[in-house]
């Protein structure tokens, strides 16, 4: 499984527009502001026709969430809600992972869920994945 850690406009682009690549993920790191009337989340609708053309699923990462400042937590978790919203419309798949560095991060599959049910996503695409 080809896994390709984003955050960069580039970066995605290049994920989504490859055949190889199984999982954009972080497509929202390392955004600093957000546009005037949207989120910077890193997806577009471009992006997201072009991950749903060549199946590439986007991972959402709880830990990631977990990990950052919490002044930056509600920037992060709005973006990550705005792509799971992009992905939605656009039907692209969508995994959410837990990565792990030591004993006490370990989520269990029931966290998971819930954590991709505040996100947005349907029960039915949510997906467990770890890296």
């Amino acid at each position: 499984m080809k896994v390709i850690f984003g955050g960069k406009d580039p970066v995605n682009r290049k994920a989504v527009e490859n055949k190889t690549v199984d999982i954009l993920m972080h497509p929202e790191k390392g955004r600093n502001k957000d546009f005037m009337k949207s989120r910077n989340s890193g997806l577009n609708q471009v992006l997201c026709k072009l991950a749903n053309k060549n199946n590439v699923a986007i991972g959402f990462d709880f830990n990631h969430l977990l990990r950052a400042k919490e002044s930056q937590r509600p920037n992060i978790l709005g973006r990550m809600k705005f792509n799971v919203k992009l992905c939605n419309k656009y039907n692209v798949k969508m995994y959410v992972c837990n990565s792990k560095k030591n004993k006490t991060e370990i989520r269990s599959d029931h966290d998971l869920e819930a954590f991709g049910r505040v996100l947005g996503m349907r029960k039915a695409k949510i997906k467990k994945f770890e890296y």
